[in-house]
């Protein structure tokens, strides 16, 4: 199944990227809100922001966001030395595509992470990479309906 994930983890910090470098992975690309820093938020977690240090010494890091609000996009971007690409329009893959041409990365040397099966569960597996899905960042303190939503995403990729 297409949106069925390589990776199905509940946190970003239970994804062994010893093991994932091992299999020729060069390339993580992350989504953004809920992913690695709770939605809207513009700050990333001290352990988020120690776990992108400890990757960048091994592999390629990039944000893909569908957030489409260029301020804060440039805000996120301003606090990150690595790229961050909004509009990505996931779950087309061709932001990505772009991105890994530009930086001389194969899309089958990429892992893809983030927490929504219908976009970036799905561009990666467009693009041919390998792909994580992750649940929010923020699963604690997520209200009711979106935990619901949650909930049915993942019901769906069980099958």
């Amino acid at each position: 199944m297409i949106l069925k994930p390589d990776y199905n983890v509940i946190s970003l910090f239970d994804i062994d990227f010893k093991e994932i470098k091992s299999q020729g992975i060069n390339a993580v690309l992350f989504d953004l809100d809920s992913t690695v820093m709770p939605s809207k938020s513009g700050e990333y977690p001290s352990e988020v922001k120690n776990l992108f240090e400890e990757l960048k010494q091994n592999f390629v890091v990039a944000i893909i966001s569908n957030n489409k609000n260029k301020e804060y996009v440039s805000k996120v971007q301003a606090m990150s030395d690595f790229p961050v690409i909004g509009e990505a329009n996931k779950p087309n893959p061709a932001v990505m595509r772009d991105f890994l041409k530009s930086v001389n990365i194969l899309p089958e040397q990429t892992l893809v992470i983030g927490d929504r099966p219908l976009t970036d569960i799905l561009s990666g597996k467009l693009l041919g990479a390998k792909t994580a899905l992750v649940d929010s960042i923020t699963r604690e303190t997520e209200n009711k309906p979106t935990r619901f939503v949650r909930w049915l995403e993942r019901l769906v990729i069980r099958k």
